[in-house]
């Protein structure tokens, strides 16, 4: 389920830069009220993904696949012009994307780890 709390957060955190761009410095009322609602939307779902998954890798998921939709969908309405270079790059930050998804993760080693409370050593080097 965090997961896909964050990549829902991703797909909003597109359209809040989407909306970013349209709204005109803020000038435009539809796209202002769609940026704050989706940045909202985005933020709830990243900080309760980050309870479940390590701020690092979600914040890399949530960045990369909310970038690799802002430009898709720019390239798609003819916003942006397409090009290989482009194209290759995107496929490169989702490529990335799901290896992270792949990639184990376990606890992370802290000082709590290392040295107890009381300054003893706990034997973990």
């Amino acid at each position: 389920m965090p997961w896909i709390v964050l990549l829902v957060s991703a797909v909003f955190e597109a359209v809040w830069a989407t909306a970013l761009g349209k709204s005109d410095g803020f000038s435009q009322l539809v796209p202002s009220i769609v940026f704050f609602v989706a940045l909202a939307v985005s933020m709830g779902g990243l900080g309760w993904a980050v309870k479940h998954i390590p701020i690092g890798t979600a914040y890399a998921v949530w960045v990369g696949i909310g970038a690799a939709l802002t430009v898709s969908y720019a390239i798609l309405t003819g916003d942006e012009s397409a090009s290989v270079g482009k194209i290759v790059f995107i496929a490169g930050i989702i490529a990335a994307v799901v290896g992270l998804k792949l990639v184990p993760h376990g606890p992370a080693k802290g000082a709590a780890d290392i040295e107890g409370a009381d300054g003893s050593s706990t034997g973990t080097p």
